[in-house]
């Protein structure tokens, strides 16, 4: 049987309650930019953070793949955040800098005050797997 998510919202011509699909899905793989830390604000649940690097490599100039012209990159940082208490206590445990990892969630947007009393935007993915592909950095294994 298929899983189905529905998201209700109401309908402007008919006014009534209607079904629609809806979803909020995705996939990082990359490499951590620092040892996780946990964090619990008080009467809320634990939570495991780290940051994931992913990059996006292009050949610049005009010429055929694989036939000169120069490699550009670019990295993009993402906030990890891992609620789920066993993967986020086997996250806090066996993720380290510079291990490769997967990981599946969901994008969230939020605001938080920061410790000068200013409105600031967070982008966060909300974990609900991660997949450990390496231990280490690639300086490690070379």
């Amino acid at each position: 049987q298929v899983l189905r998510q529905f998201v209700r919202h109401e309908s402007e011509t008919a006014g009534s309650l209607v079904l629609e699909r809806s979803m909020n899905r995705v996939q990082l793989l990359g490499r951590v930019g620092q040892d996780p830390i946990m964090r619990q604000v008080e009467g809320k649940n634990p939570v495991t953070i780290f940051s994931l690097a992913t990059n996006e490599m292009w050949r610049t100039g005009d010429s055929d793949v694989g036939q000169g012209g120069d490699i550009s990159q670019k990295t993009t940082w993402h906030r990890i955040s891992v609620f789920r208490p066993g993967l986020r206590d086997v996250t806090y445990q066996y993720v380290k800098k510079g291990s490769r990892i997967f990981v599946e969630g969901k994008i969230d947007y939020g605001e938080y005050t920061d410790k000068n009393n200013v409105r600031r935007q967070a982008t966060t993915i909300i974990a609900d797997n991660v997949i450990f592909l390496s231990e280490g950095s690639m300086k490690d294994k070379v």
